[in-house]
């Protein structure tokens, strides 16, 4: 199939084998899209509007609080001798 093309080297849209790509391609786009449907998500974390875990509840507690002790590590002295010395 010989797809003629415009002087820039770029394919001529107007041609009917350019329509029939295009469609083509968007067919695939479509059954791509049906095929990778979304994952439920089984996580009960309760989230705020934006999305973000709520703080307020107990699991959102937990988790800051796990946050803030891995900040804390990331700062101790054995981990800033693993950077110095890598």
């Amino acid at each position: 199939m010989a797809v003629k093309t415009t002087a820039a080297g770029k394919m001529d849209k107007r041609t009917k084998e350019y329509k029939e790509l295009k469609e083509r391609l968007a067919k695939a786009r479509a059954a791509k899209a049906k095929s990778a449907a979304p994952k439920k998500t089984t996580s009960t974390l309760k989230r705020t509007v934006s999305g973000k875990v709520d703080k307020r509840t107990k699991e959102g507690k937990e988790i800051c609080a796990r946050m803030a002790k891995a900040r804390k590590a990331k700062n101790s002295l054995a981990n800033r001798l693993k950077r110095l010395f890598r």
